[in-house]
């Protein structure tokens, strides 16, 4: 069972934790994160979401919802291995965008990280994700106008600026 700390208004910890699934109470929220991934080419790496799942196929960076006791950042590391069987050590990792959204009732944010791995040497979560690419910020940037990443990556053009 996965769970989550809540948060109040102010990012402060509420002391309250929940199960995925069950309803946060109005006002808090928990924390949620992606992790972008890119090579000395200047690629990012997306992966595609399984057909089973909410926006099924998409194209999206890693990403999911920070476990009780973990910060932002263990977070992004933990979906990234759990996802793509990738091993990121934090130390030029950037925080590159933050928003709380009401409409999810969570704090999302998106960390960058830098990292050379072919695609054959990494481990996809077969739940999650069924296939990957590294993509040229042009080619992100005509997925995104193509409407083919997830809708909740909003903040593309800033990412490749």
């Amino acid at each position: 069972m996965e769970k989550w700390d809540l948060y109040n208004a102010k990012r402060e910890k509420a002391g309250i934790v929940v199960c995925r699934g069950e309803t946060i109470p109005k006002g808090l929220y928990h924390l949620s994160v992606s992790a972008w991934i890119v090579n000395q080419q200047g690629q990012y790496l997306l992966s595609q979401r399984h057909p089973k799942k909410q926006y099924p196929l998409c194209w999206e960076c890693t990403g999911g919802s920070v476990l009780f006791g973990e910060n932002s950042l263990q977070g992004a590391v933990r979906e990234v291995k759990e996802e793509l069987g990738i091993s990121l050590t934090p130390r030029n990792e950037k925080l590159i965008y933050q928003i709380r959204r009401e409409n999810v009732q969570d704090f999302y944010d998106v960390w960058l990280f830098h990292k050379d791995i072919k695609i054959e040497e990494m481990h996809l979560q077969e739940t999650e994700v069924v296939d990957v690419q590294w993509v040229s910020p042009d080619k992100l940037f005509e997925m995104f106008c193509l409407k083919q990443l997830h809708p909740l990556l909003t903040y593309v053009e800033q990412l490749i600026g």
